[in-house]
């Protein structure tokens, strides 16, 4: 069966099943006649004459102008069932995909010929893989909805698995329509804004519900593929901004910080001690049968501990034995017993490294007396685990912006009588006092001081993570981001704050506890980061410090800043070129480079295939590893679901090892790249141009979209802007890429591309797409998002805007160049349509664009009726369900 039919017998069973649901509440014969079946029939008509006009063109009496008549209770049910019937669309999507997924992404390993174990053992000895769950606002769904997409998931599973002579169907298919009825009848928005702890619970339960089984599993399948004889290499390990990134968030704290520790701790510790427990179940090993290493007898536990019952069993005693260490850990490091209660009040583990050493001496003793497969199931699966995950769970990460950590600095060297104002100082006045500072044991601080609102939140940040570092592992916090990072100071800035709180050892060769991480964001900051970087490398005392820490430097890339900044095309080469940069730069200075990337869900804001990205970096981009931000939407379809979660992660693992030992030669890399620097160049001028050039684009973007909308969304703790100012500078990335989406105008995913080429011409570029992967992943992200674009329905916002020559002026740029960029598209790729080479693909848009059209025809008359002075509750939800709804269309929106 074709994919097509395959995916469309999957949304019609499930859209069957939705109109069944609607059937039931609002059809004749429901309990409950709330509207009849008038608003019933409406549903389907307005359904099949939007499907009628994007295959036909539009009808006598247009859409947009027919659900323009409608009565606010019909808009609420339009909205709801389209909205629910994308979510449905979705799954059977991610279905299909992970049916047809075959053996595993790892599998793709064994046809490269480069790739052999003694290689990949060498490389994952010293690299580091990290997924790192931040909670940036795009995720627009409550996690009451994520949990009902994933039961519908799983029992789509189960009917694809079901004997069809067994009569299992019936039966999954009632679940099934139960599940739909619940989430139809589950509210869709959220009614307060969330707090910070509400994102840690979140992100604590994707962690919960896929990291902690699939990690393990996902490192077991490639020992078996490579065979490492049971080695536990721990090099794969997820982490966290969540809690700890108050870069512009004001509600992250100290406390906020100890929280999400605690509960990573709590959630992990929880695993282990049921892990424990399952394995003395199965371990029921009698020593009449076997010998057991003096190792093991050692551990077990004393007679007066044991049960008269295991006497003579010799692995349960040594697990019983862990666990009443494990449950006086938990005690200890949370404040709480264990709710079974270990038989005695044991000591507690002083790290993860001596739980593992228990485990060890388990799985050693098992080997020893032959029995090795016994070792690696269960048993080896949980010493993997406690490798990645400590009894942290994820390693958490710092982030702050540059100028907070200067203000701070300058109020504490005023205080301490050094300098009168740090701020007014240059750059090589600053790095001196700066090293002065680091060299000495004095601490500017003072018990006695009281200091402003911002700069004590920073000392107790800095306190509190050394605090926690002592308590739960010093793996537990491990990298210090500064944002905005323009200059050596912004880096010895963050340093000098950490000694304050101990985390630094000051002297003449100090030693850091945290790995400082600048990010790079803005065009200007990336063409300059090799000069910053190599500046900063020339310090005696940052070399001792990257000395202490393995001579390692952590690099982020800020794609979403980058791409606010100039244009797409501009932001993803500047990107590369830095990297390129950095990574000479380090080989020169014998610094080893890591990066950690900052991208979204969004094309605009990073977004795309990881796989491709990855395999496109320049060469040795990823030779000590990669971290990798997973954001909003994408957390949830990358990681929601166990089995698609471990996919995921083996995705990572095989685009890093693919880029590192059978790295693709990208003919970027050389004199082409001249001709993707003149592109780039001419791409900077026309996006600069539209977007920070002219007159009174701010106010067309403000009115043109539901910015204003977006910013009252409950889905996140962190405000839309780093200030009131309004101007588009100051707009975080999110709500910027986030409202074009809405809009279908997708800018930031494709503006000034065909300009550029129109400028240097389609002819050196068809070849540079054929021979360059990253040129050919930048085309094809830009391609899904024009796909998903609809210039009608852009001009339909458009008409939002108060000044008509304005709004006409704006528009027309826009449509031009989406002309333009879609003529240069397919020009370069040789297709006649968008997405052509894509069929799967380009059939899954087209199925969805109908329901999303119809949506945005809905939330342009509500956002049109709100501007004209209706602010009523009904208004404002009705809007927020329609952006609810054309995100969960479109999927990766923000």
């Amino acid at each position: 069966m074709k994919d097509d039919q395959a995916s469309r017998e999957i949304i019609r069973l499930l859209g069957r099943l939705l109109g069944n649901v609607i059937r039931e509440q609002y059809g004749q014969d429901a309990p409950s006649l709330k509207r009849g079946q008038a608003d019933l029939d409406l549903v389907e008509e307005i359904r099949l004459q939007s499907i009628g006009e994007h295959r036909h063109g539009k009808a006598e009496l247009p859409l947009d102008r027919r659900l323009s008549q409608l009565k606010p209770p019909q808009v609420a049910l339009l909205i709801r069932a389209f909205s629910v019937f994308s979510q449905l669309a979705n799954i059977a999507d991610d279905h299909l995909v992970h049916i047809q997924a075959g053996p595993g992404p790892l599998q793709q390993l064994e046809s490269h010929a480069h790739v052999n174990a003694r290689r990949v053992r060498a490389y994952l000895s010293n690299a580091l893989l990290s997924p790192v769950i931040t909670a940036h606002p795009t995720e627009v769904r409550r996690k009451s909805i994520l949990d009902r997409e994933t039961d519908i998931g799983a029992l789509l599973m189960l009917r694809e698995r079901a004997n069809p002579q067994t009569g299992e169907l019936p039966e999954i298919e009632a679940q099934l329509k139960r599940e739909v009825k619940i989430l139809w009848q589950t509210r869709m928005l959220r009614p307060v804004r969330i707090h910070v702890t509400d994102e840690i619970e979140n992100a604590v339960s994707v962690f919960a519900r896929t990291f902690l089984s699939e990690l393990p599993t996902v490192k077991r399948r490639l020992v078996r593929l490579f065979g490492f004889n049971g080695e536990v290499l721990p090099f794969l390990k997820p982490g966290s901004w969540v809690g700890g990134d108050r870069d512009g968030n004001p509600y992250v704290s100290a406390q906020t910080l100890e929280y999400a520790i605690r509960r990573q701790s709590e959630t992990v510790l929880d695993y282990y001690l049921e892990q424990v427990n399952s394995l003395g179940t199965e371990l029921s090993i009698c020593d009449d049968y076997v010998s057991t290493s003096a190792e093991l007898k050692a551990l077990a536990a004393s007679p007066e501990h044991t049960s008269l019952q295991q006497m003579d069993e010799p692995y349960r005693r040594a697990l019983t034995t862990c666990y009443a260490r494990l449950a006086a850990t938990r005690k200890t490091l949370i404040g709480r017993a264990t709710q079974h209660p270990a038989r005695w009040e044991a000591e507690p583990y002083a790290a993860a490294e001596a739980f593992a050493a228990d485990l060890a001496v388990i799985a050693d003793s098992l080997r020893a007396n032959g029995d090795g497969d016994l070792a690696d199931g269960r048993l080896i699966d949980l010493h993997e685990a406690v490798g990645a995950f400590g009894f942290h769970l994820a390693v958490m990460d710092l982030r702050q912006n540059s100028d907070a950590h200067e203000r701070a600095l300058d109020e504490l060297f005023r205080d301490a009588g050094v300098v009168a104002s740090y701020c007014g100082l240059k750059e090589p006045k600053r790095i001196s006092l700066l090293l002065k500072e680091l060299a000495t044991p004095r601490l500017l601080r003072s018990p006695y001081r009281r200091y402003s609102e911002e700069t004590q939140r920073e000392l107790e940040i800095a306190d509190k993570a050394h605090s926690l570092k002592r308590r739960f592992g010093d793996c537990c916090i491990t990298n210090y981001v500064i944002s905005k990072t323009q200059s050596v100071s912004d880096l010895l800035e963050t340093a000098l704050l950490m000694k304050e709180a101990g985390l630094l050892v000051p002297g003449k060769k100090p030693s850091a506890s945290l790995r400082i991480v600048p990010l790079f964001e803005t065009i200007d900051d990336l063409c300059t980061c090799a000069e910053v970087m190599g500046a900063y490398f020339d310090l005696p005392a940052v070399r001792a410090m990257l000395d202490a820490r393995g001579g390692v430097q952590e690099v982020m890339i800020g794609y979403s800043d980058s791409n606010k900044d100039g244009g797409y095309l501009t932001s993803n080469w500047e990107i590369r070129s830095a990297i390129a940069q950095l990574t000479v730069l380090g080989r020169e200075r014998g610094i080893k480079m890591r990066f950690f990337h900052g991208r979204g869900g969004a094309v605009g804001r990073g977004g795309g295939s990881s796989s491709d990205a990855i395999r496109a970096l320049p060469a040795d981009a990823s030779a000590i590893g990669i971290r990798i931000t997973e954001q909003g939407e994408v957390v949830a379809s990358k990681y929601g679901d166990p089995e698609i979660g471990r996919s995921s992660l083996e995705t990572i693992i095989v685009a890093a090892l693919l880029s590192q030992l059978n790295h693709e030669k990208d003919a970027a890399d050389g004199e082409a790249g001249e001709h993707l620097a003149r592109l780039s160049a001419s791409a900077y001028r026309a996006y600069r141009g539209l977007v920070y050039e002219t007159e009174g684009f701010d106010r067309y973007f403000h009115e043109s979209t539901p910015l204003p909308e977006i910013s009252n969304l409950k889905i996140g703790s962190r405000p839309a802007s780093r200030n009131k100012s309004g101007r588009i500078e100051d707009l975080r990335a999110i709500p910027w890429v986030f409202s074009w989406s809405q809009a279908r105008v997708m800018l930031p995913g494709w503006f000034g591309f065909g300009s550029a080429v129109r400028e240097v011409g389609t002819t050196p570029l068809r070849p540079l797409w054929r021979s360059s992967p990253f040129f050919r992943t930048t085309v094809s992200n830009m391609e899904m998002v024009l796909a998903k674009s609809s210039l009608s329905i852009a001009r339909r916002y458009s008409e939002l805007v108060e000044n008509k020559t304005l709004a006409e002026k704006v528009f027309t740029r826009i449509e031009s160049e989406w002309h333009a960029t879609v003529e240069a598209v397919l020009a370069i790729t040789g297709q006649s349509a968008l997405l052509e080479r894509h069929p799967r693909l380009m059939n899954s848009i087209h199925l969805r664009l109908p329901y999303i059209d119809a949506l945005n025809h809905l939330q342009v008359d509500l956002l049109r009726r709100r501007r004209a002075g209706d602010d009523s509750e009904e208004t404002r939800r009705a809007i927020h369900m329609s952006i609810n709804g054309v995100s969960a269309g479109l999927r990766n929106s923000g």
